[in-house]
């Protein structure tokens, strides 16, 4: 729309311009010659007509490179987001495939993109290779570092987009670990916003259901001294309670039931907590089950087996 307004001052406003249309000649290099070919002023003052063509020519060759321009940034659009969408595609393939380490060096190979779907997977795996038995403490600690800067970036990119407010909360809970008490309970309140966000944006999300679950479960049992540290540090600090972090990991199973192990494990636990043997025992039994996919969901079998017996 905005090449109207710059291509009418050059129009000459008489009938009969398109008459005897010439189209650009080479020079004697490689160039297309794009404006009005050299005229003497005997033939612009004797030949106004002639003039009128040259400039209809050069109004419409202005046309044509606009529109070429346009037609070339859109193609570039159009390939690069292919090409991203080529890449989410065997990423989520790695990813369901469990092919963590090829998951990373497939991703790391774009950390410098601009596209939040890319970034946040891209702290994902980060954070995944941390978590690896394999990984030494220091690669680990480099690692979760990674993970935030890619998680940050990405909900730069697109504050709408759930997994990357999912994925920003979780690594700033993974570097808490390294940066102390104090500054872990400062980013209890960041870390509780942006799964609320999260939830929020995508309602349907289990997982994001779960870690809020997580985050009530964790502030509910808080030993006393941190609790002590807490009130020192905050006039309000994080509290939470054990009805309302069953209530989240119930809500994540009606959203998607036997989505994930530790879910099942933790309605066991919590309902220990609450002193609902039946209901534990159920939940336990569940967890216990579950089909194991993963290093974690074995993990998850035995501590429910070793919870259960003590029942």
């Amino acid at each position: 729309m905005a090449l109207a307004p710059r291509l009418w001052r050059f129009l000459p406003w008489r009938h009969g311009v398109t008459q005897g249309l010439r189209f650009p000649t080479r020079s004697t290099g490689s160039c297309v010659r794009c404006g009005p070919l050299p005229f003497r002023g005997s033939e612009v003052i004797g030949k106004p007509r002639t003039f009128e063509r040259g400039l209809l020519f050069s109004a419409l060759s202005y046309l044509g490179f606009e529109t070429y321009q346009v037609i070339s940034q859109a193609a570039v659009v159009h390939a690069a987001a292919k090409e991203v969408g080529e890449i989410l595609e065997q990423a989520d393939y790695l990813y369901e495939s469990g092919e963590t380490e090829k998951l990373y060096q497939l991703l790391a190979q774009y950390k410098e993109s601009e596209d939040a779907e890319l970034l946040w997977r891209l702290a994902r795996a980060s954070r995944d290779v941390a978590q690896l038995n394999r990984t030494s403490e220091e690669e680990k600690r480099l690692l979760v570092y990674e993970a935030l800067e890619y998680a940050k970036r990405a909900l730069e990119k697109n504050e709408s987009s759930f997994a990357a407010h999912k994925w920003y909360a979780i690594c700033i809970s993974d570097v808490g670990d390294y940066e102390g008490i104090k500054v872990k309970i400062a980013n209890a309140y960041i870390i509780k916003e942006h799964f609320e966000k999260a939830i929020e944006l995508n309602p349907k999300d289990a997982t994001s259901i779960h870690l809020m679950g997580v985050w009530c479960y964790t502030f509910a049992e808080m030993p006393w001294y941190q609790r002590r540290i807490a009130k020192m540090l905050f006039a309000t600090p994080p509290s939470s309670t054990y009805e309302e972090a069953v209530g989240y990991f119930h809500r994540a199973e009606q959203v998607d039931p036997n989505f994930y192990s530790k879910n099942l494990l933790l309605l066991g636990k919590t309902y220990l907590k609450l002193n609902n043997k039946k209901l534990a025992t159920l939940w336990l039994m569940k967890a216990k089950d579950y089909p194991a996919h993963t290093e974690e969901d074995k993990q998850i079998q035995t501590e429910a087996a070793q919870l259960l017996t003590g029942l």
